[in-house]
């Protein structure tokens, strides 16, 4: 891949800021066993752009669980099997809530408010479930061979994390019941978590992760070999514009307004941020803020668009 000349000395300069903060601040996602032991003092950084070029600096290749980043590609994956359809079981709104809310998910009838907090996932991983039976393949090999076309090399879940998660995340069981007592979910709940826990648990690079992403930037077209087409247009301003309102949890608004650009997380340190039809972006550093958010994500995040001037306003 061409290195972009532009943007490698911004990347550059933004890892050796980030370098001194390393472990001051924030803390890793402790109540998942497996990434309670991530070392905190960490920070990559990786562009694609629109052509292809690519700038790296930092662990850019060191691999990690991307956690909810990984709710991105699910989610396109149903937009393609279902299409408008997928909507009658979720909203398209901003949860103002923690990701992991049940309450919310009480007063709506377990209906999730939008496909990026936990729930919203899980019911999407019900209909990739439900897809995949009925054409004879399995949800989880679906995914991991979206995320090895998009990426361009072998892609892995992390089954100690994947074991991890299934081990204690009793409130997404909570959750997945709550929705399968409302009639919204059509599978049985250990297989539609097992599924959602190995979704969280793909292991990438934030170099896989934003050539993984180049879609996003494209109007759906594939990263890579530019020809076939991951969503179409209508569908990747979509994504994108849930990314926006719905992809940094209840710090959403906070995101908009000092970063300006579609970003997704995940408690696992990653995330992810498109500048439509310019490039696309992914940062990551284990420790989190109250929010759930990358710490230092957030920080590099603010600087990139400081110093390039790209924003989507």
């Amino acid at each position: 891949m061409a290195t972009s000349t532009r943007f490698q000395p911004v990347l550059d300069e933004i890892a050796a800021a980030m370098q001194p903060l390393l472990g001051q601040a924030g803390t890793v996602a402790s109540y998942i066993p497996a990434l309670a032991r991530v070392d905190a003092r960490q920070f990559g950084i990786a562009l694609r752009t629109c052509d292809g070029e690519e700038a790296a600096a930092g662990d850019a290749d060191t691999p990690f669980s991307i956690q909810s980043v990984s709710k991105l590609f699910t989610l396109t994956l149903a937009m393609q099997a279902v299409g408008d359809a997928l909507w009658e079981r979720i909203g398209r709104e901003p949860s103002g809530n923690p990701f992991n809310s049940l309450v919310q998910l009480e007063n709506e009838q377990g209906k999730p408010r939008n496909p990026f907090i936990n729930a919203g996932a899980i019911a999407v991983a019900d209909r990739l479930v439900s897809h995949a039976r009925a054409e004879g393949g399995s949800a989880k090999a679906r995914i991991l061979a979206l995320m090895a076309s998009l990426a361009g090399e072998p892609v892995g879940f992390d089954e100690e994390v994947a074991r991890s998660e299934a081990e204690t995340g009793f409130r997404n069981v909570a959750l997945a019941n709550f929705m399968k007592s409302f009639g919204k979910l059509d599978n049985d709940v250990a297989e539609v978590l097992d599924t959602y826990f190995h979704q969280c648990a793909l292991r990438m690079s934030c170099r896989q992760l934003a050539r993984a992403a180049g879609y996003l930037c494209r109007d759906g077209a594939h990263p890579i070999d530019g020809e076939a087409a991951i969503t179409s247009e209508r569908q990747t301003r979509r994504i994108n514009a849930l990314m926006l309102t719905c992809g940094t949890y209840d710090a959403a608004g906070d995101v908009a307004f000092s970063i300006g650009l579609p970003c997704k997380s995940g408690v696992g340190g990653g995330i992810v941020a498109v500048v439509p039809d310019r490039l696309t972006l992914s940062v990551w550093s284990p420790a989190l803020d109250a929010t759930g958010n990358s710490l230092l994500g957030m920080k590099a995040l603010e600087m990139f668009v400081a110093r390039t001037g790209l924003s989507v306003f």
